[in-house]
């Protein structure tokens, strides 16, 4: 019941919330590789129900949600909204979720990376959207003392083409480089777990043993090549040896994310989150 209200304070408190955001951190201050020239100005349109879509992305950045100090377990979120590559659905499967998150304990970070498949896009997944990911999750561990982040337990939650995103950061991490001339090059964009909801392309999923632990999400009746292919992707993490938890939620769709009409058992998803980080002593203080 607190849970549930704690839920419904998060979602009424929207308006209210407009008018005092979160701080916002833009990853290359001087301008994203890939972006030079671009300097058009983000669009936002609101859905039927009054939700903010995000398109035309060329200043990527990072939305700062931080628990109250004495809350903070140490743990830290990178989210990653979908919307296909085309436009970023940044309140249900961002803003809402990073609120949430912090309320419970975990720092998160809401990205607006770039959108290979925007009409006249130039940018390309595997090359400017991970790049994107890349720089937050160093972004976010340069500045860990500063947001109360442990390092080692920093991860990345993405929904439907932000978990292919996330999917492609934990395939692809890379090492911290000392001797980059740029200090948040210097750490490591590797996440320590991954959180795969309904996630897009899921056939490419292809961990290996050093890959970290995942939780994966979706619902029966989305499409059959996440509701299927999701457990397929279980399967392969159990063969590659890597710690990992799957959820189908029967009766439910694609695109759910943090949503008040969401009812039954998968309202509560994020409680399941919960549950897994800190059985996997994520969330101690």
């Amino acid at each position: 019941m607190r849970r549930a209200l704690l839920l419904a304070s998060l979602l009424s408190a929207g308006a209210a919330a407009r008018a005092d955001e979160p701080p916002v951190v833009v990853l290359w201050p001087n301008g994203a590789p890939g972006s030079e020239g671009r300097s058009e100005p983000e669009k936002v349109r609101l859905s039927d129900g009054g939700e903010r879509v995000v398109s035309s992305v060329h200043r990527p950045s990072l939305t700062v949600y931080l628990p109250e100090a004495q809350a903070a377990t140490g743990a830290g979120i990178v989210v990653m909204p979908g919307g296909g590559h085309r436009e970023l659905w940044t309140d249900h499967e961002g803003h809402r979720v990073a609120a949430w998150l912090s309320a419970h304990g975990v720092s998160a970070f809401v990205l607006k990376y770039r959108l290979a498949r925007e009409e006249g896009s130039s940018y390309t997944v595997e090359e400017h959207a991970l790049a994107d990911a890349r720089r937050a999750l160093r972004t976010v561990r340069s500045r860990a003392a500063e947001w109360r982040v442990d390092p080692e337990r920093l991860g990345v939650l993405g929904f439907s083409a932000g978990g292919e995103l996330a999917a492609l950061a934990a395939m692809r991490g890379e090492p911290a480089r000392a001797e980059a001339p740029d200090p948040i090059e210097r750490e490591s964009s590797r996440p320590a777990f991954q959180v795969l909801v309904y996630p897009g392309r899921s056939q490419n999923i292809l961990p290996t043993p050093q890959s970290p632990p995942a939780f994966l999400l979706c619902g029966a009746d989305d499409r059959p090549d996440i509701s299927e292919g999701l457990a397929s992707v279980y399967l392969r993490f159990k063969q590659a040896g890597v710690p990992a938890e799957l959820h189908v939620y029967s009766g439910v769709g694609h695109g759910f994310g943090l949503r008040a009409t969401n009812t039954g058992p998968v309202a509560h998803w994020l409680d399941r989150v919960h549950e897994w980080m800190d059985g996997r002593g994520l969330l101690k203080k």
